[in-house]
């Protein structure tokens, strides 16, 4: 019987020391490609991951590479992401052309209002309209940045100053929405504007607030031209996806954890780190004595007009493209009104 007693307790003993190794943890491998200090990997991906991490009580691991540090090209994230290279990843949408062709709408001219708004708006679109543009990943979220503006070497005050300046833009629609607006687009890797700014390779560059900061933008050039209305002049498309591998040899419990981190929540977060880091890069032009300019209604109403052709064009090309285009203008509308946040002008 005594030995009874010490095989049950050694068991025991045993059983209670053993019993975190059972426990079975998983590391994923977060892959994008802006430095860590920047609005969306400091303030949205960093604290989305330590809240999957603390949720799970530390099963899930989130390690984070910033700067493309697991290798390739921003343009080859997704594609990371499904071939399971990285285990989630977070890129533009607009870096493949072509390839997301129904998400796209939320690109074209006079679209968005702020990134928060249309984040929710963005993310309830493609769950309805465009999630087979994602069949091959696991989507978390989909996102937008807030109004896009011009950040210009010289004055932009008119239509007509547009007139064959050679513009950065950062996606195919954004590009012709430019070319439709008189100027000359110019495709090139965010990282490479500061340079191109510097040496004149380029007059301006089309990116929000938030971007400037990272790049020093207001630094390099001392004109800043935003529109009248609710609606910014173009906003840029982003996700946030999963390698459905990773995903499915998650337990379920765990799996759990992820769809409670995704969603349309999680993209009005992305959308609100935006928003808040517009409002940072709006006051480092401001405290540099900047010019910055908001075109009246009337001048406004000139640009809408001039980049009407770039909306046609998409609808044009995308099967029922006009009524993917009205749905998401009334997506935006409804989650715009009444506003939970603020449009950022000067």
């Amino acid at each position: 019987m005594k030995t009874l007693f010490r095989f049950i307790g050694a068991f025991a003993l045993w059983l209670f020391f053993a019993t975190p190794a059972l426990v079975q943890e998983f590391t994923l491998r977060l892959h994008h490609f802006l430095p860590s200090t920047s609005t969306i990997p400091a303030d949205a991906i960093a604290p989305w991951a330590k809240r999957i991490e603390e949720q799970s009580n530390g099963r899930i691991k989130i390690e984070i590479y910033p700067s493309m540090q697991l290798g390739g090209a921003p343009p080859q994230l997704f594609d990371q992401a499904r071939e399971g290279v990285a285990d989630i990843i977070w890129t533009v949408l607009g870096y493949t052309p072509g390839r997301f062709p129904k998400s796209e709408v939320f690109e074209t001219p006079f679209m968005v209002t702020t990134a928060q708004n249309t984040s929710r708006a963005f993310q309830t679109y493609v769950e309805k309209y465009a999630m087979d543009e994602f069949e091959d990943v696991r989507l978390i979220a989909a996102h937008t940045h807030g109004p896009g503006l011009f950040h210009m070497r010289e004055p932009l005050t008119s239509l007509e100053d547009l007139e064959g300046r050679k513009v950065r833009g950062g996606s195919r629609i954004i590009n012709q929405m430019l070319a439709d607006l008189g100027a000359e687009p110019i495709g090139m890797p965010l990282p490479a504007v500061p340079e191109a700014l510097n040496y004149g390779i380029i007059s301006g560059t089309t990116i929000p607030w938030e971007v400037t900061t990272a790049f020093a933008i207001s630094e390099l050039v001392s004109n800043h031209t935003d529109f009248s209305g609710a609606n910014g002049l173009y906003t840029q498309t982003f996700a946030l996806v999963m390698n459905k591998d990773s995903y499915d040899n998650l337990p379920a419990d765990l799996q759990a954890i992820i769809d409670a981190n995704s969603g349309v929540e999680v993209a009005a977060q992305f959308g609100a780190a935006m928003d808040a880091g517009d409002l940072v890069g709006l006051g480092v032009a401001q405290d540099l004595g900047n010019s910055i300019i908001t075109l009246d209604e009337a001048e406004t109403a000139r640009w809408k007009l001039a980049a009407q052709p770039t909306i046609d064009r998409w609808i044009s090309e995308t099967p029922d493209g006009q009524m993917l285009y009205d749905a998401a203008k009334a997506l935006v509308e409804e989650f715009s009104s009444p506003p939970d946040d603020i449009i950022i002008k000067p």
